[in-house]
């Protein structure tokens, strides 16, 4: 960063102060509120508009407590590798590895859309007590290819504020050094926040039967 580039950094990081205060408000102007910026991928964008990082998503859960319903996104087996936050209300997965089929260009089990996405977070919602108006906030591995999708799949279906958390869980890859591609660059698990290997069975997801 310059010297010139330091001011404006400073009012950059003030307005985004701003625009979480309002987030914490729970009034109607916290939907037109963002905290994040709007990632530049149009991939990772969504029709609300509403990004916050892992800090902020926990902020937003330490200030609304239950009135705001938290979603880890992800594989329940790959979290189970790779840890959960207890802040964390409910694992609602928005793809499932089908262990019956197999994806030849990536070499790995091949990942489909859970068709229960949509109805366990509202069963989610419900069991709270909580209306569609309740703000979501959706948390995939990086904020990438899982985020911004499983918002988005909730677009039209009566949800009022959906946040993405842009960083993920695991964060993003270290570009350079000998930690080249780990994921020690933002995310919850490189902010300081609580997280554990250790799950909670009763906030973990079960497939319902018949699906």
């Amino acid at each position: 960063m310059t010297p010139s580039s330091k001011p404006l950094a400073n009012v950059a990081g003030a307005a985004r102060a701003v625009l979480l205060g309002l987030v914490l408000l729970g009034s109607g102007l916290a939907a037109a509120a963002q905290a994040a910026p709007k990632p530049e991928d149009p991939k990772k964008q969504t029709p609300w508009n509403l990004y916050v990082d892992a800090k902020e998503a926990y902020a937003m859960k330490m200030e609304l407590g239950e009135k705001a319903l938290l979603v880890d996104v992800r594989e329940p087996i790959e979290i189970m590798f790779t840890g959960f936050t207890d802040v964390a209300d409910v694992n609602v997965p928005f793809m499932l590895a089908n262990r019956s089929a197999w994806n030849e260009k990536k070499s790995v089990f091949l990942m489909e859309k859970n068709p229960d996405f949509e109805p366990g977070i509202a069963r989610a919602l419900a069991e709270r007590g909580l209306g569609k108006d309740a703000p979501v906030i959706v948390m995939c591995r990086s904020g990438g290819t899982r985020g911004a999708p499983s918002a988005n799949a909730l677009w039209g279906k009566g949800y009022d504020r959906v946040y993405v958390v842009v960083d993920g869980f695991e964060g993003g890859t270290v570009k350079e050094g000998p930690q080249k591609n780990w994921r020690l660059k933002d995310g919850w698990k490189n902010s300081g926040l609580p997280w554990s290997y250790k799950l909670n069975k009763e906030k973990m997801y079960f497939m319902p039967e018949g699906l």
